[in-house]
């Protein structure tokens, strides 16, 4: 035989793999007829893309074998699952990983039991498949995921494999400009694979129907070099061969762009040409089961036993069920097949972090409230010292804001990634760069969830108000990371770390448009083995916030804070003790120490923290008597009860911090319904009253904006007044003094575009 006989038998392997996950409980070898019995009761599972992507890893074996090719792949095409499940158990990966799921008969038989069956394993290229970094449920994504691997990782290729229907969506349009961030001396390369097989679900593809011409300048237009290849093994092993040729000329810098691969195939290729007169091979009716009700249908059932027996798999398995050797000729051997690559599994190679001492960029602080910092601005000087540290293993992402964000710290250490053109007047500009900057959250997200997956590092900085535009994207991870938490062999990933500035809050010169914080209400959707949410008040939370943060793992790390000055309040040992509690009160701010409270004022957030002190100042000024309790809260998680998460307090801590019986006004970040969401089983919890955002927002001054969404200082007041017992009535002209003040800023506002002095550079008084 020669080797696209082997490549042949491989591939008619793994399309007899997948159709039997999709259709078969027993008779897995086809060693008696056909019965409705040997067939699931549900037929789930998406054959249309299967038979295109056992083609490509098929070729692709045969490259890694021939080159000690270091290679994985990246699966785009949403539910192409039956294709990389068979492809890991040919490679004998899967039964290392599920020893019960053996490479022999029985071993088979489990295989297609599992595949979309209660118990088992999802129709999509998940967690659960050794190999895959990439979830093929939502699309879009698989290009950027691809880069993502690549980047820093100078001898690996990613075989990225983009179905016809994904290349529709905006962020894999976007992605193809990955490649002008890539550093041939520094990084990997990706080899993407357009897999036209002409058909979504229901329609046809834009891509496949575009005249070839247009379709081979758009390529060329992305900065590729593009290869059409058809159906044939010969014409794809030819093409292989030049690609890696071309990509062997770009590592050593022959060459300015990198080979990309056309594929054409018909839809649902090799199954069934026609059912019940109908066209289905070549067409969307191949996008999922060709053949339905087989158990009820004996004609079908008979198309599907001439269907798999069309693989001649007599010749592909022995007695036993065991590939023979011919299938396995070209199958790659140890680390170097692509489902038990180390890459595809970053835990196995992932280092710590080299975290320099974050104490050493603290902002001295002698007394409390009284100096401001800005507190992105002094991360910034810690996140030089990490890229530094780590300079091939940790990456800052953004959407062209690190700068705008306060973190330009760190240009002085390195450049933004950049292999394109480069003008006199640019700045920070170069391949080798550490920042990575494009104007598209998608491409950041992804290529960060591909950096980590990998086994590296990084944070992704981004405004508040936009981080919305990756929700979908921030899912997929957080579920990919609760699936892998409960996947034995997997091993733990760097924490994918979200810094949100430019907050609701301090965008009242950019509007309405650019005022949201509703990613927390996203974020604690999921599941508490995978979220953590921090709101440091000030500079020197937010570095012992950070440093945590960027040394966990696992996890979805949210933290908010402002890049505009904001007030010290916390030196440095305080500041660690806080962040370690999670919550605290504030003793200097407070009026209650050694009794009870009459009032509790908690805040989360930096400037709903400010609005709390200025508060607690003014009661502290008019009603002296009154003993006021000031609490900070900087975990947001801590707020749970420990059942829901295990940051969460118990309720004894709970109780004796907020109190049972007595009024609390808490002053957040973000919408007021999440603290009653995260706190409606608390024993205080009717006495809870929330200030937040609701809605009310233009382009105004900060202040305004704050009394726009009633959080203000003055409206705190009056919230204490009007629910702290014997106030009301004895204290009508304190009230009416705290309305007139708001008027009073209101009027100074739009007479003079400014707040007024005495709120701009409010401090605490001592």
């Amino acid at each position: 035989m020669g080797v696209v006989d082997h490549i042949d038998a491989y591939w008619r392997a793994a399309n007899y793999l997948s159709v039997g996950q999709i259709y078969l409980l027993d008779n897995p070898l086809l060693t008696e007829p056909l019965r409705p019995e040997h067939v699931k009761p549900r037929l789930l599972g998406h054959w249309g893309t299967t038979p295109g992507l056992n083609f490509c890893f098929a070729h692709l074996n045969r490259v890694i074998r021939e080159r000690d090719q270091d290679m994985i792949y990246i699966a785009g095409p949403g539910h192409g699952g039956p294709a990389a499940v068979a492809h890991a158990w040919l490679e004998g990966s899967y039964s290392e990983k599920y020893p019960e799921v053996s490479q022999d008969r029985a071993g088979m038989q489990r295989l297609f039991r599992q595949f979309s069956f209660p118990g088992g394993i999802p129709s999509h290229v998940a967690p659960e498949t050794p190999g895959s970094i990439h979830e093929g449920g939502e699309l879009g994504y698989s290009l950027a995921h691809a880069f993502g691997a690549a980047f820093d990782n100078p001898d690996l290729v990613v075989a990225c494999v983009v179905g016809d229907g994904e290349a529709e969506t905006g962020p894999l349009a976007a992605s193809w400009h990955s490649n002008k961030l890539l550093d041939h001396r520094r990084d990997g390369v990706v080899l993407p694979i357009l897999h036209l097989n002409g058909y979504k679900i229901a329609n046809p593809t834009v891509l496949a129907r575009i005249p070839e011409e247009e379709l081979l300048k758009l390529m060329e237009g992305y900065g590729y070099r593009p290869h059409i290849v058809g159906p044939d093994h010969g014409e794809m092993l030819t093409t292989l061969d030049e690609t890696f040729e071309e990509i062997a000329a770009y590592r050593a810098g022959r060459a300015d762009r990198l080979p990309m691969i056309i594929l054409r195939t018909p839809k649902g290729w090799t199954g069934p040409h026609e059912v019940d007169g109908v066209l289905v091979e070549g067409t969307w009716r191949a996008h999922q089961v060709p053949l339905s009700g087989v158990r009820d249908n004996p004609e079908h059932l008979a198309m599907l036993e001439q269907w798999m027996r069309s693989y001649r798999p007599e010749e592909l398995f022995d007695a036993d069920g065991r590939p023979v050797s011919a299938v396995l000729e070209t199958v790659p051997e140890g680390p170097r097949r692509m489902s038990a690559n180390p890459h595809a599994n970053g835990g196995e190679l992932l280092a710590p972090l080299r975290m320099p001492d974050f104490r050493t960029h603290a902002v001295e602080i002698k007394t409390p409230a009284t100096q401001t910092s800005e507190p992105t601005r002094v991360l910034g000087g810690l996140l030089r010292d990490v890229v530094v540290a780590n300079p091939r293993t940790f990456r800052l992402m953004g959407p062209d804001e690190t700068a705008s964000n306060r973190l330009s710290d760190v240009f002085s250490v390195t450049d933004r990634a950049w292999n394109a053109r480069i003008e006199p007047t640019d700045e920070h500009l170069a391949p080798g760069g550490r920042v990575m900057e494009v104007l598209s959250e998608h491409l950041c997200q992804g290529w960060l969830e591909g950096y980590l997956l990998t086994g590296r590092h990084g944070l992704f900085n981004c405004y508040e108000a936009f981080i919305h535009i990756i929700d979908a994207m921030f899912n997929q991870h957080a579920k990919w990371l609760e699936s892998a938490q409960k996947i034995p062999w997997r091993r733990p990933v760097a924490s994918l770390n979200y810094l949100l500035s430019s907050h609701v809050w301090r965008q009242d010169h950019n509007g309405f448009s650019h005022q949201d914080p509703g990613f927390l209400d996203v974020v604690v959707n999921k599941k508490a083995s995978v979220v953590r949410v921090y709101l440091p008040p000030d500079a020197n939370t937010l570095l012992s916030v950070a440093d945590h943060c960027l040394r966990s793992h696992d996890y979805v790390n949210v933290i908010v804070a402002g890049k505009q000055p904001v007030l010290d309040l916390f030196p440095m040992d305080e500041a660690i003790a806080h962040c370690t509690r999670g919550v605290g009160i504030l003793p200097w701010a407070s009026t209650d120490e050694g009794g009870e409270p009459d009032v509790v004022l908690a805040c989360a957030g930096d400037v709903p923290t400010l609005e709390t002190l200025a508060a607690a100042a003014l009661l502290r000024e008019h009603l002296p008597e009154l003993k006021v309790r000031v609490v900070n809260v900087v975990d947001l998680m801590r707020l749970q009860p420990p059942s829901e998460h295990p940051h969460g307090m118990s309720d004894a801590e709970f109780d004796a911090l907020f109190t049972t019986d007595k009024p609390i006004i808490f002053n957040f970040h973000g919408y007021p319904w999440l603290i009653h969401r995260l706190t409606y089983r608390r024993h205080g919890h009717d006495n809870l009253h929330v200030r937040g955002y609701k809605e009310e927002g233009t382009t105004t001054t900060p202040f305004d904006m704050a009394m726009l969404n009633d959080i203000d200082r003055y409206h705190l007041v009056m919230d204490v007044i009007d629910r702290v017992p014997g106030l009301g009535t004895a204290q009508a002209h304190l009230r009416q003094r705290m309305s007139d003040a708001r008027l009073h800023a209101r009027a100074h506002t739009r007479e003079f575009g400014e707040d007024v002095p005495e709120i701009s550079d409010w401090s605490w008084p001592h």
